[in-house]
């Protein structure tokens, strides 16, 4: 990874680069995962917190193929309510929300076809972004009305009953980068030279990095780089702390551990995206592009263990979705009194997200849950 050109000053990146020059300058150089964090979060030049901005002008999301996604995951949300005893009220709990298409979708596809589950459901649309919350009382003002959902910046800390999903919110949590140097674990910060953000190894800021690796029984090699999301493991804790009886459903693109610390990964999978474009150019125009890794769905497994979750299932999304739509041969795909042409076209817009060349193998979905036996999950039938 390569320091950045210098920004000009039009440059949506510029103020926070001039923060964190500032800051470096000051203090010394900061972990890769402090500076992530303020890329993605900073409260008023992060990338996810800039008014009118988000990943959706980078890159699209299933959410963004076809209302089916969230139709399909109505279905099994629908479905994990009748495994726990069709309890009122159930919880529906969106983290990382956006400005809240999938809940919309979630929310029409329950009130029109799935009538006794959303007399049930409560849904909470979590987003940290002022800006993202702001869209959720215009885009799910009918829902809002109807007392079926509530916006929040957090987790509620207690969940008698429901589930706790995530589409594509682990892989943009801030992460440690590391290398081993000589047979030691070094972890990468980022300094400055000049005016540039360059990198700089050092020893690790926390002995938890070391701990990461050990408890997965991973050994990096010599030259290696890779990633400890020490923030997704917080994340996948304190849902199962909040959790009393129910699910956790991630839905995210990465590996389990053995096959993300790998030759094939020896850099690491850290990627950057700007104007539709991808690069490793992680240092370039913070705040004006999007930062994500892989997910370690090993890790969610054995840190959900200290909060009381068991894994239930890991599929693809491809196998995920395929599973939900079989049971009625995908009529949940077309709208009614559409033409044959727009059939067609929806069943294309279909194929990108199960097809294994499109969305449907690079995307996993992993399922835990909590306070009850092991159930049947139309979801995870192909497990």
């Amino acid at each position: 990874m390569t320091g950045q050109a210098p920004l000009a000053a039009g440059d949506p990146a510029a103020p926070l680069h001039s923060i964190l020059a500032a800051r470096i300058r000051q203090s010394g150089p900061i972990p890769f995962a402090e500076y992530m964090r303020e890329c993605l979060y900073h409260p008023e030049h992060g990338y996810y917190s800039r008014a009118g901005a988000g990943k959706f002008a980078d890159y699209y999301t299933s959410v963004d193929v076809h209302p089916i996604f969230g139709r399909l995951l109505a279905r099994q949300l629908a479905e994990m309510w009748e495994v726990l005893g069709s309890p009122r009220p159930f919880n529906a709990v969106e983290a990382g929300a956006g400005v809240g298409r999938l809940a919309g979708h979630i929310l029409d596809f329950a009130a029109h076809e799935l009538p006794a589950f959303y007399g049930a459901l409560e849904y909470v649309a979590v987003e940290r972004s002022a800006a993202r919350r702001a869209e959720h009382s215009e885009r799910l003002a009918v829902h809002g009305g109807a007392g079926k959902v509530s916006s929040s910046s957090e987790i509620p800390r207690a969940i008698a009953a429901g589930c706790i999903f995530s589409n594509e919110l682990l892989d943009a949590l801030p992460t440690h980068r590391v290398a081993v140097e000589n047979g030691k674990l070094r972890e990468m910060n980022v300094g400055i030279e000049g005016e540039r953000l360059v990198e700089i190894s050092g020893e690790p800021s926390t002995p938890r990095l070391e701990e990461y690796f050990r408890e997965q029984g991973i050994a990096l090699q010599e030259g290696w780089q890779a990633e400890a999301c020490l923030e997704a493991c917080e994340w996948i804790e304190n849902a199962g702390r909040a959790l009393d009886r129910g699910f956790v459903l991630t839905i995210d693109y990465g590996h389990e551990a053995s096959a993300l610390y790998n030759e094939r990964h020896n850099r690491g999978t850290l990627l950057a995206y700007r104007d539709h474009a991808v690069s490793e150019n992680l240092l370039d125009a913070p705040g004006g592009q999007d930062l994500t890794s892989h997910v370690n769905f090993t890790a969610l497994e054995l840190w959900g263990r200290r909060a009381g979750l068991s894994r239930t299932g890991l599929v693809t999304q491809s196998q995920f979705l395929v599973a939900l739509g079989r049971a009625n041969e995908f009529a949940d795909l077309y709208e009614p009194g559409q033409t044959e042409l727009e059939k067609l076209r929806a069943r294309l817009l279909l194929k990108n997200l199960i097809h294994p060349e499109g969305l449907g193998e690079k995307f996993q979905v992993l399922i835990q849950q909590k306070g009850i036996g092991m159930p049947n999950l139309t979801g995870l039938s192909g497990y």
